[in-house]
């Protein structure tokens, strides 16, 4: 049977069978937690404690007004003893809020709420208090997502359960340990919304899964909802928003535009599982899962840890590393995620992966000059000429970068890992983007 998918896209090797069949092991006991004040997209909030305090589990640590900002919550009970600027994932500095163990088991959760009650507006305040972001990687605020305006009705709810990144195996994991909540968190965002249909989606390669999910679904069926499973092909960047979008729906969201624009709300999994948790535990978003691999790591593992945890603070206990053969790490996939300077950093909502990769894997490629072969184009999920832009760019001129589509980029790497002359293409377009936004923001200053 043909699996569905979208138009371009690449192969990487998948590299998922050292951890894909290992059950997820929980790290309770840390030395600390480096807690990232800011770990969403939206506006920076500030710490509502100082140094000194004592905090538990679960009780709010930082937070501000505004629509698109979410709070942060303590990871574990303990004492605050440091809030100071840390080296996170991004490779940049931000205020981190230091918390150390005292040895008590405190919690402060939120009180228990049922969702398939309360009014929408509860719900969405309950999503967002719980400190709920996308945790496939972009951190958006979920609540957010969850409230179109009203001329963008949604039609279907689509849970992200593609993993299409080489290496990562935690969404596969969490699917098969706990489809129940996966399947309460998506018919909570489908009683929110007022939606009927949900669709779960995942590659080819996590097909031994359909059973279990129909079986669940079949058990926590509500009345009112059709959630569906669909396979799709086994293809890089499946897991993209817009990407899985078009593989389900046949929709394509335009450019500039947004799921709701053709009546999407697209969620991971993890955050599926953490919207159940926020409800039917009163649990804010303050542990994580995600898996460590790679080839200098001795003991592969999908892990689930306190956020704010320093990857470091797990070797040699849980994790194993071969230093002498280390030669890269990164912080989420092989093909997204950015190298950052060592294991020395903070586990965050949106971390899905820590790559600790060997020198084999880790190869550098000198770069050789465009021999015109249009494979990233035909590779291109976006339908981009990765080759124009990086003509573009490479002239300085960001108009025309514009124009060809560089802000639709969704820098998913394809175009790069396909090049023949390995042109470093996903890089060029990031720091595009970011030149010509910096110009339109000057320009904009310039006409007030």
């Amino acid at each position: 049977m043909e699996k569905k998918t979208f138009r371009g896209g690449a192969h990487p090797p998948e590299r998922k069978d050292r951890t894909s069949e290992l059950p997820i092991e929980y790290v309770r006991s840390v030395k600390q937690v480096v807690v990232p004040v800011n770990q969403h997209f939206g506006p920076p909030i500030q710490p509502l404690v100082k140094v000194g305090d004592t905090v538990k589990r679960g009780q709010k640590i930082a937070d501000a007004e505004g629509r698109m900002t979410v709070p942060v919550h303590a990871p574990i009970s303990g004492v605050v003893k440091k809030i100071e600027p840390r080296l996170q994932p991004n490779n940049a500095e931000g205020p981190a809020i230091v918390i150390e163990p005292d040895g008590s088991d405190a919690v402060d959760f939120l009180p228990v709420l049922d969702a398939f009650s309360c009014t929408k507006d509860q719900a969405l305040a309950r999503i967002r208090e719980a400190g709920i972001v996308g945790m496939g990687g972009a951190g958006f605020p979920a609540h957010v997502k969850l409230a179109p305006p009203p001329n963008k009705p949604i039609d279907v709810v689509i849970a992200n359960a593609a993993e299409c990144e080489p290496y990562l195996t935690i969404d596969e994991r969490l699917l098969e340990e706990r489809s129940g909540d996966v399947v309460d968190g998506m018919a909570i965002l489908l009683k929110t919304l007022g939606v009927a249909k949900g669709v779960i989606g995942l590659e080819a390669n996590k097909e031994h899964l359909v059973s279990l999910l129909r079986k669940t679904i079949d058990e926590r069926r509500r009345e009112g909802q059709e959630i569906s499973v669909i396979v799709l092909e086994t293809k890089y960047p499946q897991g993209g928003e817009k990407m899985l979008i078009t593989a389900i729906t046949g929709k394509e969201v335009p450019s500039g535009g947004l799921p709701m624009d053709v009546g999407c709300v697209v969620q991971n999994v993890g955050t599926l599982a953490a919207v159940a948790d926020a409800f039917n535990k009163g649990q804010p978003l303050i542990e994580r899962g995600f898996t460590i691999t790679g080839g200098a790591c001795k003991t592969p593992k999908n892990l689930v840890v306190p956020i704010g945890t320093l990857v470091s603070d797990l070797v040699p206990d849980t994790v194993q590393v071969d230093d002498e053969n280390l030669a890269r790490v990164v912080a989420g996939g092989p093909m997204m995620g950015p190298a950052v300077p060592s294991y020395v950093f903070p586990i965050q909502k949106n971390t899905s992966g820590v790559l600790l990769m060997d020198k084999a894997e880790a190869r550098y490629f000198q770069e050789q000059p465009c021999i015109r072969c249009g494979r990233c184009m035909r590779a291109c999920s976006c339908r981009l000429s990765p080759a124009l832009l990086n003509e573009a760019l490479n002239a300085g001129d960001l108009d025309a970068a514009e124009a060809i589509g560089v802000l639709d980029c969704i820098e998913c790497g394809t175009c790069s890992f396909v090049c023949p002359s390995r042109i470093q293409l996903v890089q060029r377009f990031r720091i595009g983007k970011q030149l010509l936004r910096a110009k339109k923001q000057k320009e904009a200053q310039r006409a007030r």
